[in-house]
């Protein structure tokens, strides 16, 4: 991914902010926590918005998409 970064040698290999040790984990943390990618970049003003951005999303389609996968299984299942 193009903003999102692992290393075995950074934070024990925990996927961050590529060129930082922001755990990506933590940006979807405030993002879950209702922080807008604007009030994240206050916080973090050494990452780009493109970068958050960029980082989150993919992640969030991911799991709209598991979301979506589980919903149809247990719906199909549920009749």
């Amino acid at each position: 991914m193009k903003y999102i970064h692992s290393d075995p040698t950074i934070l024990s290999g925990m996927p961050v902010i590529k060129g930082t040790r922001v755990p990506v984990a933590r940006i979807l943390s405030l993002l879950k926590e209702g922080y807008t990618i604007e009030e994240i970049h206050e916080q973090f003003d050494h990452i780009t918005i493109d970068a958050l951005e960029g980082a989150a999303t993919p992640l969030a389609d991911l799991i709209a998409c598991q979301r979506h996968k589980l919903m149809t299984y247990l719906f199909k299942f549920s009749l």
